[in-house]
């Protein structure tokens, strides 16, 4: 556990303090920064809400583009596992002298 770095992070007025790997620093600061952009965003669009309010909205945002790209990212695995499985039968195919 030594390894591991405290990080204060402000999420949502807010602070918490985490432990995380120190190659993951940036990548955790920057996804607090854009959480909090979005509330600040649906702050302005939607005053007068409170910060589970906007929480929830920011959460279920990300879920919706979460599930939305979820579809494109499994189209692509399978299209390379097909690219792949061509590949291979081309290649039986040639060493039995069918092709």
């Amino acid at each position: 556990m030594s390894d591991l770095l405290a990080v204060n992070l402000l999420v949502a007025d807010r602070t918490y303090r985490i432990r995380l790997k120190v190659e993951d620093e940036e990548v955790v600061r920057k996804t607090a920064k854009k959480l909090n952009e979005q509330i600040a965003q649906f702050k302005s669009q939607y005053a007068g809400k409170d910060m589970q309010d906007y929480m929830a909205m920011v959460l279920l945002s990300y879920v919706t583009d979460t599930q939305s790209a979820a579809p494109a990212l499994d189209d692509r695995e399978l299209t390379l596992s097909l690219v792949r499985l061509e590949s291979q039968l081309d290649s039986a195919l040639e060493d039995t002298g069918s092709l």
